[in-house]
């Protein structure tokens, strides 16, 4: 099969089902798949052409996911643009894709407007919402119902990826039909993923990015892909409660908010059988609090854009585990999942022994092709068919991953490497913090040392020294923070995610880096 063929396999099983909620409609199966369809048609009727780029831009809505199923009948090249990007990011995404076509809602309609002049090469703006001749209802209205008749290729392109990571510029992770086809199957056989149609699955993060790679596995099992278009606690719990939503993707962040909710136990959320959790790291504190508030359906994911989704795997029966015999396992990101080969290696490739910290790298036919217009990116990170991820592990008994930290995160504070992930999540079991983030900030004398910088929960006191002394109290003493600072908020980047860069750069004004 290929990854076109879901929608339309699953509306032949189950025409009426519901396919697609968003907040103002919903679309069963039959529906969807005419839909795609015609925005297909359409868009090959306007001169699109199989392996051509277009580009979203809009919150989460149903039109999103439409798009996302025609493009795979077209053969197009999705370039997913985060709603939350300034202006000019969504130029430099729209320009280095050389995007021809974009499929823009209200909210975003003006920047694209005021933009369209800096981005030469795009020809056709279609907006979701608009009554007029270029409205999306519009164009589709008066396309062909029928399945597009176009080349078939595993290899071609499916997707740009579009990520910052650690270097804060925006590259492309090129995502092709099988890659894509290759995470639907290994998401599909995750036995805490599995599903039957009158499941629901709530997106609450831009389906643009992560969460959108559980679409297709939910179609694949017949069930409803419930999108929000934005997050809101108290409406994530209102419909847990009221729509018995069974399966959810959140980042950290999402999850701290939502158990430090002070609603959340007025709430019925028996419904839910798995919470998926992933995408930063997540202290072991949190992870607890949330067992004991939603009980044992947690599972946390660890993967990444150039690898179309989640490598490794903590499962739901690993998490009882955590909490029952084997307190350390809520530090560790898993084991392998599904058919990815993933390995701890040293400078040399070579497997390191069980404590020994090594890189992860990965191979799999879900790994990328490459970065979008990249050689020397892209021939940095893959090598010899593994994607080398820059992310620095061990690995404990039966075969557990404990990821240490990010290689370009890591502090060398008087010749001792200090991995600021082992910091924060001693902070995070600090019972008066609500976020936490180390960087490394200037020493004249060794080079650079671990700060704090720190978001206390409401109500909450705690003073630099107080936590600095609790880190003593569980790091080696050359591992403590230098100083703690007390911010009412941390950056987060378009996905949610706490900016580390941002927050460590503004300690490196007026200074050469020469580390790190």
């Amino acid at each position: 099969m290929h990854i076109a063929d879901i929608v339309p396999r699953s509306a032949a099983y189950w025409p009426n089902e519901t396919a697609v909620i968003d907040d103002e409609k919903r679309l069963t199966y039959a529906e969807l798949d005419q839909r795609s369809n015609q925005l297909a048609n359409a868009l090959l009727a306007s001169g699109a052409k199989p392996g051509d780029r277009i580009a979203l831009f809009a919150w989460n809505c149903a039109e999103l996911v439409e798009a996302e199923v025609a493009f795979y009948k077209g053969g197009f090249v999705k370039v997913p643009v985060n709603a939350r990007l300034s202006g000019e990011e969504s130029v430099h995404v729209l320009n280095d894709a050389d995007a021809s076509v974009v499929i823009v809602d209200q909210a975003h309609a003006s920047i694209v407007d005021e933009k369209r002049g800096d981005v030469p090469g795009l020809r056709q703006v279609i907006i979701i919402g608009s009554p007029d001749e270029h409205g999306y209802e519009s164009l589709i209205s008066k396309a062909s119902t029928e399945m597009p008749s176009v080349p078939r290729d595993d290899n071609a392109i499916a997707v740009l990826h579009y990520t910052s990571g650690s270097s804060g510029v925006l590259k492309a992770a090129v995502q092709s039909f099988g890659n894509r086809m290759a995470v639907l199957i290994k998401y599909a056989l995750d036995p805490d993923n599995r599903m039957s149609h009158g499941d629901l699955r709530a997106h609450v993060t831009p389906i643009t990015h992560a969460t959108g790679l559980l679409l297709m596995p939910t179609f694949f099992f017949g069930a409803c892909n419930r999108i929000f278009s934005r997050f809101k606690v108290e409406t994530l719990l209102s419909a847990i409660e009221n729509e018995k939503i069974t399966h959810v993707f959140v980042v950290p962040t999402i999850l701290n908010r939502l158990v430090n909710s002070p609603d959340i136990r007025s709430h019925d959320l028996s419904s839910l059988r798995t919470i998926v959790y992933g995408a930063a790291p997540t202290a072991p504190s949190l992870v607890e609090k949330a067992l004991e508030i939603f009980g044992p359906i947690l599972c946390q994911w660890y993967g990444g854009g150039e690898l179309t989704g989640a490598v490794t795997v903590l499962t739901r029966e690993d998490h009882v585990k955590a909490s029952t015999s084997n307190k350390q396992l809520f530090a560790s990101c898993g084991r392998a999942l599904g058919i990815s080969d993933v390995k701890v290696v040293d400078e040399d490739g070579h497997p390191v022994k069980p404590g020994e910290i090594g890189e992860i790298v990965v191979r799999g036919p879900d790994v990328m092709q490459g970065y979008w217009q990249a050689p020397e990116l892209t021939a940095d990170c893959l090598k010899n068919g593994s994607y080398h991820t820059g992310d620095l592990a061990k690995v404990g008994e039966s075969g557990y991953l404990y990821i240490v930290d990010r290689k370009k995160d890591m502090i060398i504070s008087g010749g001792f490497n200090i991995y600021p992930a082992e910091i924060e999540n001693v902070l995070m079991q600090h019972p008066a913090l609500y976020e936490a983030v180390v960087v490394g900030v200037p020493d004249s004398e060794w080079g650079e040392t671990p700060k704090g910088v720190v978001v206390l929960k409401p109500g909450a006191t705690a003073t630099e020294e107080e936590l600095m002394v609790y880190c003593v109290e569980h790091l080696g003493k050359f591992k403590k923070p230098t100083s703690v600072d007390f911010v009412d908020e941390l950056p987060k980047n378009p996905n949610g995610k706490i900016d580390r860069r941002k927050v460590r750069d503004e300690f490196w004004v007026g200074h050469e880096r020469r580390v790190g």
